[in-house]
């Protein structure tokens, strides 16, 4: 307590919050299932305010938590519960530095909200593809930090195909900017690789230039019942192919998270009239104004129909209509929350496996937990699938829920890894799942790991506890 009390003596004092009924929002993580502690929260105004809070942090030997929309669902925005490490948040570093239009380009602070980089790219004819579920209060540094993956990564890639350049305060306190938006740039190392998806624990990020899209002009929205899981791969090259690679969104919704959600909120209503066991939720735009999408949609649904891989399905007739559909997507993990949370896998596979692995953990989980209740959906395009499992009824919630992360949990893990998948594809690794990376890791990369981080960081007062597993 000694050295954090010499970090806070040569800090300016405005940015040094110690009030701990402010601080305690900033030391439970978002699915509120950790709680840390910390003497104060520092709020930082702009670089060379971080610079002064590493440096101090580092002379003293002080762990430091980086956090910008505190939406980690893995605990990495979360300081430990011993209260020797201090809390960075981003909140009050949130300019829009450059959009350069021409440049199809953008040049922010990392606290900025997702959202608003949203609107300012909007609001210059253009699109930042970045789309999450909590676009509202997390924040860009965050997102790159996580590599945070969305909706539309099946066009757009994730988080990390989108950043041109970073701005980053080093462990010393030092700064590496290289934050010009060049599409290309062959100069040596691409080290802001490095800090994407490094949950802080390399480097805070302070400033990002992301890619911007052309603004469609046309988006056509489809909410289809599909007779087989296994014709998701099919399906989604069909679409890709009729047109002409427009697909943004392709996302699976399996009729258990349905109901899930329309027993939690009786007023939304079911897209269709027709039931089924799946359904996809499928998106595509084009910046053009001369091609035809809904023609090119119309084709596709007709080929589909008579195929038979689609038995019932509605094209959205408005953009409320789309937000609708769009909105029943969204509010599963909330619809989850209402019948007493779950279990959580955050599972890849190629796209080609996704159905089958989906079939298999299936059967996993009837096997062992016969009254749990499946929430399975995800975003198929890029063979993401979060398959959760929300406890019985008349189960004791959290008794239930330690009992298949401990004996069930694993079988899924070890299913995914022998499909040669993964178990994080979007959530990242945080504290949370430190062991799950120990034990399905690829070959090498945790002592990869674990030599950059002891380069760059060798007294680990960055994000310490996260992400690296401890020898």
């Amino acid at each position: 307590m000694e050295a954090i009390e010499r970090v806070l003596s040569e800090l300016p004092q405005e940015i040094v919050t110690r009030d701990q009924d402010i601080v305690s929002t900033y030391t439970t993580d978002f699915r509120r299932q950790y709680v840390g502690a910390t003497s104060a929260v520092l709020r930082p105004r702009n670089v060379d305010e971080v610079q002064k809070i590493v440096r101090a942090c580092a002379a003293n030997h002080v762990g430091l938590v980086p956090q910008g929309g505190n939406t980690s669902y893995c605990t990495a925005a979360t300081p430990s519960d011993r209260g020797d490490e201090l809390v960075l948040t981003l909140e009050r570093m949130n300019r829009l530095r450059e959009l350069d239009a021409a440049n199809l380009s953008l040049t922010a602070d990392a606290g900025i909200v997702l959202s608003e980089l949203q609107q300012a790219a909007s609001g210059a004819d253009l699109m930042l593809p970045l789309a999450l579920g909590s676009q509202q209060s997390c924040r860009i540094g965050g997102n790159l930090s996580t590599n945070a993956g969305g909706i539309n990564v099946v066009r757009y890639g994730m988080a990390r195909d989108l950043v041109l350049g970073l701005e980053v305060i080093l462990p010393d306190g030092s700064l590496y900017s290289e934050l010009s938006p060049l599409r290309k740039n062959n100069s040596g190392y691409d080290v802001k690789q490095l800090f994407l998806g490094a949950e802080g624990t390399l480097g805070i990020i302070t400033g990002v230039s992301l890619k911007l899209v052309r603004k469609p002009r046309q988006t056509v929205t489809a909410f289809l019942a599909i007779n087989e899981i296994a014709s998701l791969a099919s399906l989604l090259a069909q679409a890709q192919i009729q047109t002409g690679e427009a697909v943004t969104s392709f996302e699976y919704i399996s009729d258990s998270s349905l109901q899930l959600l329309l027993q939690s909120k009786p007023n939304l209503r079911h897209p269709l009239q027709e039931a089924s066991g799946h359904y996809v939720l499928l998106e595509v735009a084009t910046a053009s104004p001369v091609l035809n999408l809904e023609d090119a949609v119309s084709l596709l649904l007709a080929e589909l129909f008579e195929s038979g891989l689609i038995m019932d399905g509605t094209v959205a007739a408005s953009e409320q209509q789309r937000a609708d559909f769009w909105h029943l997507r969204e509010s599963i993990p909330e619809a989850e929350v209402h019948h007493g949370g779950s279990v959580k896998h955050d599972i890849a596979v190629r796209t080609s496996r996704l159905a089958s692995f989906i079939e298999r953990a299936t059967e996993i989980v009837q096997e062992t937990a016969k009254d749990a209740v499946l929430s399975v959906y995800g975003h198929v395009g890029d063979g993401n699938v979060h398959f959760n499992v929300v406890p019985p009824v008349s189960a004791d919630k959290a008794l239930f829920k330690r009992h298949f992360e401990a004996e069930i949990s694993p079988k899924i893990y070890d299913l995914a890894h022998e499909m040669g998948g993964t178990f994080s594809a979007e959530y990242g690794i945080g504290r949370v799942k430190l062991d799950l990376l120990t034990a399905y890791g690829a070959k090498g990369k945790v002592e990869l790991m674990r030599t950059l981080k002891d380069a760059l960081d060798p007294s680990d007062i960055m994000n310490p506890g996260k992400v690296v597993p401890k020898r």
